[in-house]
């Protein structure tokens, strides 16, 4: 885990035209994609580590194309308490991603569940449960590069993405013993 005395931050102060608004809500969408930490209108943070580094330069370059300005700084707190609260904000926002995350994995089981109870063992339905698993698994794989100091909530993530495979396994399974029980040949025919 990273030291918080230690840590630097870039920080980024944007301004963009008031109109249209599709700039400000694109070079949003950017920060918070990667992971930036919201501090107040048009200021964001980030731990200054490679993983935010390509964001911040797009979002940079998107609101110099929208006509506004960006200016990056370096900062790591005026002291231990300010670093801490800074890692304590962005440890939070990660906390919620990976709430948000455990809240889809449970819709993804429960869906899983209201099929299998429906006996809707079909390719077409497996291929769409397949897509939402890859789904579930990608914005894993994003959350946990974002997660540069360790949420605790990574490892309840981790066993609910594990449970969510071992699920759709049982399902696809299922869907197979399905499909093959008609192509087996009849007893008489």
């Amino acid at each position: 885990m990273e030291d918080v005395t230690r840590a630097q931050w870039v920080v980024l102060i944007v301004r963009l035209p008031a109109q249209p608004s599709r700039h400000r809500v694109a070079v949003w969408r950017e920060l918070r994609r990667v992971g930036a930490l919201s501090l107040g209108q048009g200021v964001w943070a980030a731990p200054e580590v490679a993983v935010f580094a390509d964001g911040i330069e797009r979002a940079v370059a998107m609101t110099e194309r929208a006509g506004g300005e960006a200016v990056a700084l370096r900062a790591g707190g005026r002291g231990p308490a300010d670093a801490e609260r800074l890692r304590d904000m962005f440890a939070a926002a990660r906390a919620e991603d990976w709430a948000e995350f455990v809240a889809d994995c449970g819709k993804y089981l429960a869906e899983l569940e209201k099929e299998t109870r429906q006996a809707k063992f079909t390719l077409a339905e497996l291929d769409e449960e397949e897509q939402s698993l890859e789904r579930l698994r990608r914005w894993h794989r994003d959350l946990r590069a974002k997660d540069v100091f360790g949420s605790p909530g990574a490892a309840e993530a981790e066993e609910r993405l594990a449970a969510c495979v071992r699920r759709f396994e049982e399902y696809g399974e299922r869907v197979f013993a399905h499909l093959h029980a008609f192509d087996a040949p009849g007893d008489g025919a």
